[in-house]
């Protein structure tokens, strides 16, 4: 029961002991940790600082990462129009060289053909010239005094002859 009742000396001892260790927290205590709790509020307001500096910075990066990525996706497209011009312009020039290589080669082969006809036809004129020699040569040394033999011989060597 004591508790319950407490005694004059307890309760000024007790506060006597509360206001010394008051005054011991107060003097060496109580300073440094409202310093550690300042410190410490100033370090998380410094963390977050440079966590929202850090967020802006992220932004800033993932914009410039997405005009740098559409830039790229326009020379991309740039350089693929320009390949296909290219491409188109070569085609178009291996057409039009193919086609007149392909003229050039039928002038070619039409001079090639009028001129083996007319080496045929030299030919022709040169075989039916000696033709000619050779049975006129033939006629003219059989005798003529036979008549209608004359006639009958020319023909049958017209028929006969062969061309060289």
């Amino acid at each position: 029961m004591e508790l319950l009742t407490p005694d004059i000396g307890l309760v000024f001892w007790t506060t006597l002991s509360f206001l010394i260790l008051l005054f011991l927290l107060k003097k060496f205590a109580w300073k440094p940790i409202v310093e550690a709790v300042d410190d410490r509020n100033k370090s998380i307001d410094e963390a977050l600082s440079e966590a929202k500096k850090a967020r802006e910075e992220m932004a800033q990066l993932t914009a410039k990462n997405e005009e740098v990525l559409k830039q790229a996706k326009e020379e991309r497209n740039n350089i693929l129009r320009e390949a296909n011009k290219v491409k188109e312009q070569i085609i178009a020039d291996a057409k039009s060289k193919a086609q007149e290589d392909a003229a050039k080669m039928m002038e070619d082969v039409r001079e090639e053909v009028a001129i083996q006809k007319q080496a045929v036809m030299s030919e022709m004129k040169d075989a039916a010239a000696a033709l000619a020699v050779e049975i006129a040569q033939k006629v003219i040394t059989k005798d003529l005094n036979e008549g209608g033999k004359h006639q009958e011989y020319i023909n049958e060597l017209a028929e006969s002859a062969t061309l060289k």
